[in-house]
Order: C-alpha cells, then sequence, then structure tokens
C-alpha cells in the first residue's frame, strides 16, 4: 500500500502541534516492519497559505507515480484527488472558543470542516472527545488515533545550560510550553504564577515560557516571567528533565502534547483538564486564576504528590507511542483500499 501524507504544515511560519503529529508518525510508519510505502507531499515553490487555498477551491491535485492507494490529510486541509482520501482533524476549538481564534482563521476553519466532511472517505481525531463533537455534525463515524509522547531526541544539556545562562536561572525554575496566542490562556497563567510565587519553596523560582510567538498580544514582561523563544527539540527535552514542573493550561485541546512530553521525562504536571494526559495530571479549571495558583504551589511544594504524578504520568506516556499511532493509522488505511 502507497500512502500519500499531506505536509505542508512543516512550511508554516508557526507549523505548531500538526508538525509534531507529522513528524511522529512519519517516524512510528518507519519503524513498523510491515509498513506501507509513505510519502510526504509539500508542494514546492508554493507558499503553504496559498496551497491550502488552492486545495479549498478544487486546485493543486497530487501528481505523483505511482498513484498513491490513500491520501491523508494530516490537517483540515484536504486536497483534491480520486484517490480514497483520510483526514486527520484535531480539534474543533474555534467553534468552542471563537474569541481564541481570529475571524479570519474561524471562517477557514469552517469552511474546510464543511468539505472534509462532506468528501472525506475517513475521518480520524486524537481524542474521543474530539470524534464525538466531530461526530455529531458528521453523522458518521469518527476514528480515534492518540498521539504518541516518544518524539523527542534525547536531551541537549549543554544548550539548555546556554539557554538557561541567558535567562539568568540558576536554580530550580517551573515551564510553561506554548504557542503565545490567546487560546493557550497564557495571561492568566501569569497571573496564578504572581500569586503562587511567595508561596513556592523558594520564592526566587521563575516561570519559564517556551514557545513561540503566535497571534495576539504577548504577556507583558513582569519579574519572574522569562520568554525563551522557540527551543530545539533536545533543549526542550532537556529542560522538561530540569522543569520543577510543567504548567500548562489550554482554554481546551484537542488531545494537548506538552503534558505527555513532559511525562515521559518524568516531570510532574499542573494542566487544564485534557484528553492526552489521561487523568495523570494534576488537573485545575482554566478559568479560575485561584485554582491554578494553587495547583502550582501544591505541585512545587508536596514531594508525595509530585511522586504521585510521576508514576501516573510514567504509565500514561508509555501508553502513548508513534509506533502504536502509525499501526492504527495503517489498520484504518486498509478499510479503505
Amino acid at each position: 500500500m502507497r500512502v500519500l501524507v499531506t505536509a505542508e504544515q512543516l512550511d508554516r511560519p508557526v507549523p505548531g502541534g500538526i508538525a509534531t503529529y507529522i513528524r511522529g508518525l512519519e517516524a512510528g510508519l518507519a519503524a513498523l516492519p510491515d509498513g506501507p510505502d509513505i510519502a510526504l507531499w509539500r508542494p514546492t515553490g508554493v507558499p503553504a497559505s496559498v496551497v491550502t487555498r488552492a486545495w479549498g477551491i478544487g486546485l493543486l491535485r497530487p501528481r505523483v507515480t505511482p498513484v498513491p492507494d490513500v491520501v491523508h490529510a494530516t490537517t483540515l486541509a484536504m486536497p483534491p484527488s480520486r484517490t480514497p482520501r483520510s483526514v486527520f482533524i484535531h480539534d474543533v476549538l474555534w467553534r468552542d472558543h471563537p474569541e481564541a481564534f481570529p475571524a479570519r482563521g474561524r471562517r477557514w476553519h469552517e469552511r474546510a470542516l464543511r468539505r472534509v466532511l462532506r468528501d472525506a472517505d475517513l475521518l480520524m481525531a486524537p481524542s474521543s472527545e474530539t470524534a464525538a463533537s466531530i461526530g455529531e455534525a458528521a453523522r458518521r463515524e469518527v476514528h480515534v488515533v492518540e498521539h504518541g509522547s516518544d518524539h523527542l531526541p534525547p536531551p541537549d544539556s549543554v544548550a539548555a545550560d546556554a539557554l538557561l545562562t541567558r535567562l539568568g536561572v540558576t536554580g530550580a525554575f517551573l515551564l510553561t510550553v506554548s504557542t503565545v496566542e490567546p487560546r493557550k490562556n497564557l495571561a492568566r497563567l501569569v497571573r496564578a504564577f504572581r500569586a503562587a510565587r511567595p508561596l513556592m519553596p523558594d520564592p526566587s523560582w521563575p516561570l519559564v515560557v517556551v514557545g513561540p510567538a503566535g497571534w495576539g498580544p504577548a504577556p507583558v514582561p513582569e519579574p519572574g516571567v522569562l520568554l525563551a523563544g522557540p527551543v530545539p527539540g533536545a533543549t526542550l527535552a532537556a529542560l522538561y528533565a530540569r522543569a520543577r514542573l510543567l504548567a500548562y493550561v489550554p482554554l481546551a485541546e484537542g488531545f494537548g502534547l506538552p503534558p505527555v512530553e513532559a511525562m515521559a521525562a518524568c516531570t510532574p504536571v499542573v494542566a487544564s483538564p485534557l484528553p492526552g494526559s489521561g487523568n495523570a495530571a494534576l488537573e485545575v479549571d482554566p478559568l479560575d486564576v485561584d485554582v491554578i495558583a494553587d495547583g502550582l504551589v501544591r505541585v512545587a511544594s508536596d514531594d508525595a504528590l509530585r511522586s504521585r504524578l510521576v508514576t501516573a504520568g510514567l504509565l500514561r506516556s508509555g501508553e502513548l507511542t508513534w509506533a502504536a499511532s502509525a499501526r492504527r493509522h495503517v489498520e484504518l488505511w486498509r478499510t479503505m483500499t
């Protein structure tokens, strides 16, 4: 079986978690002894934004040889094709939290979703919650295929040392990892950290914010909140391993990759209720600053709680491998041929 996998997201200025999905799926498929022949498709010489608009009006049909048995769209941007098409729908959060998305983005997502629900041959989603939301609108089955947690390279301690030195971090720190945009709820997290910091075992511990700028206002710089920007995967792996905790409190997520990345590094997690975490994080209400602050203090301070969260996190992250995700993709693709 030959599968053409869309990868235009890799050419976006901020590829985000979807790029992690594409790379993780690619690695998982390559590790399968009986896996399909996979080709990543990135139309060359055309900006990703133009590619997705062209696909939406039926242009830029894949012209590859040999002809694939399945075309797999890794986002709602589904290319026109006479070949059976599967689509991975990561979330429908623009419907649940329209205030956290720009108007243009909401319109594009809605049009693309309607087209996918009408024309795709098979639908996938990363969690049962997302699948249920889509299935209600689609009135058809949406197959759950969870992400992996084992995609980060070995930690680069030298690079992490250099970054932390540049930021002025000499000891323990709290960590958050996300694109800086309204949906990630960083403003409330910063307010919660401000309230929690004096109650920490060491009030000098800072909050290190890792991730690229998306849209909307960035957090206002203030004492103890350090903006690191995007970092390579090996540096991120080292930061996870060193952090006192990961704080991740988005308004909502279709899955939530940073918590399971942190869990794989034996780091306790304070997070919104997220499908990916599988109840292995200390869950907090992302809209309640006081509750977030209390969670930060508890997980930073309580060694018994920290130990329980680390154990639960290792068990949860151990369930999530890209090889398992890839096998499930292949099982579903084989039903289409």
